[in-house]
C-alpha cells in the first residue's frame, strides 16, 4: 500500500488529502475526486461569487424568503442548533458584521467605545435567520443582514471529502483544511494516526500530539490573526454579544466526531473562555477540547489522552 498525499488551495485555504491507496496513481484518481467534492461546496456556498446561493439568500435580507437546495437547507439548520447550544456564540449571521469597522491592522491602535462597538454587531443574531421547512426556504428577517460559512464550511466540505474517498474505496485517510482535519481508518504499520497539536507561540511546531482514527480535529488560535494595544493581544474574533475582540485563550482545539461539529464548536468555545468553554464541552457526550491560555497554561476536558 501507498500513502499518497496531494497538497491544493481550495476556499482560499491550504487543503491536504492523504490516502492509502494500492498505488499512487489510483490515489491521486482518488484524491482528485475529492478536490472535485471540495470545489462544489465551495462553488454552494461561498460568498465570493454572485450567483451563490449564499448570496441569493443575502440579497433578499429584510424582502423575502429564498428557496435553497436541500443540502444548503440541512448545513443551516444544523447551523443554527449548533447556534442554540452555544447561546448564540456561534452565529451563521457574523456575516453581518461591521468589516469596515473593524479593521485588525497595524493602523489599530485602539479599541473603540463599547457603544460603537455594540452597533458593529447589531445585525448579529441567529434567532433572525428563518427557516421554512415545508418550502424549504430561507429568511434574514433584517435588512443588511448577511449568513457565511467561514465558521463551519471548512468542516463541512472535509466531511464531504471523506464521504467521496470512502465511498470509492480510500478505508484509510486524512482531509486536512486548514486547522480542521478529519482521520479515518489506520497507517500502513495499522496504528492510529498522530496528529499534532499545534503550539500557539511557536510557528509550524507542535506542543503534542494525539493518536486518533475516525475522529475529527479542528483548531482555532489567536495567533492566526490579532492586534497588540497597549501591549495585550486582541484576536479578531470578535464577540458577537459585545463587539469587543476576545482575548484570554490562544488556541482551542476540538476533537469529535465530524469535522463540521469541530470546526463550528471552535470558535465559541474561544469567546466562553477556559472555565465556561470546557464547562460546556464536558456536558457534551463525544466531544473534547484543549485549551491553551494567555498564559500557556494548558487545560483538558474530562476524556483527554495527550502524548507528550
Amino acid at each position: 500500500m501507498n500513502l499518497v498525499k496531494v497538497q491544493a488551495k481550495l476556499m482560499g485555504n491550504a487543503f491536504e488529502f492523504i490516502a492509502l491507496s494500492e498505488n499512487e496513481r489510483l490515489g491521486k484518481d482518488q484524491i482528485a475526486c475529492a478536490i472535485d467534492e471540495v470545489k462544489r461546496i465551495e462553488k454552494l456556498f461561498t460568498t465570493f461569487s454572485d450567483d451563490s446561493v449564499t448570496n441569493k439568500v443575502n440579497e433578499n435580507a429584510g424582502k423575502k424568503p429564498v428557496e435553497v437546495p436541500e443540502e444548503f437547507f440541512s448545513l443551516v439548520y444544523r447551523a443554527q442548533k449548533i447556534s442554540a447550544l452555544t447561546q448564540g456564540y456561534f452565529d451563521l449571521s457574523y456575516g453581518s458584521l461591521d468589516k469596515d469597522f473593524w479593521n485588525f491592522n497595524q493602523a489599530m491602535t485602539s479599541l473603540p467605545n463599547p457603544a460603537d462597538a455594540k452597533k458593529s454587531v447589531y445585525l448579529i443574531d441567529y434567532r433572525n435567520i428563518i427557516l421554512n421547512n415545508e418550502d424549504r426556504t430561507i429568511f434574514l428577517k433584517n435588512k443588511g443582514m448577511r449568513i457565511g460559512f467561514g465558521g463551519i464550511g471548512k468542516g463541512y466540505a472535509a466531511d464531504c471529502a471523506k464521504r467521496v474517498m470512502l465511498g470509492i474505496g480510500v478505508s484509510s485517510g486524512i482531509v486536512s483544511a486548514s486547522g480542521d482535519l478529519n482521520a479515518w481508518g489506520y497507517q500502513e504499520d495499522g496504528s492510529p494516526w498522530t496528529i499534532g497539536i499545534a503550539n500557539p507561540n511557536l510557528k509550524h511546531s507542535f506542543f503534542s500530539t494525539i493518536n486518533i482514527t475516525n475522529k475529527s480535529i479542528a483548531t482555532s488560535g489567536n495567533y492566526e490573526k490579532f492586534v497588540m494595544i497597549d501591549n495585550e493581544l486582541y484576536s479578531h474574533t470578535i464577540n458577537p454579544k459585545t463587539g469587543y475582540p476576545i482575548k484570554g485563550i490562544k488556541s482551542v482545539t476540538i476533537i469529535t466526531t465530524n469535522a463540521e461539529l469541530a470546526d463550528a464548536m471552535a470558535t465559541p468555545i474561544n469567546i466562553l473562555g477556559v472555565a465556561e468553554g470546557l464547562n460546556l464541552i464536558n456536558q457534551i457526550k463525544g466531544i473534547e477540547c484543549i485549551l491553551i491560555d494567555d498564559n500557556n497554561k494548558l487545560f483538558v476536558s474530562n476524556n483527554i489522552k495527550l502524548i507528550k
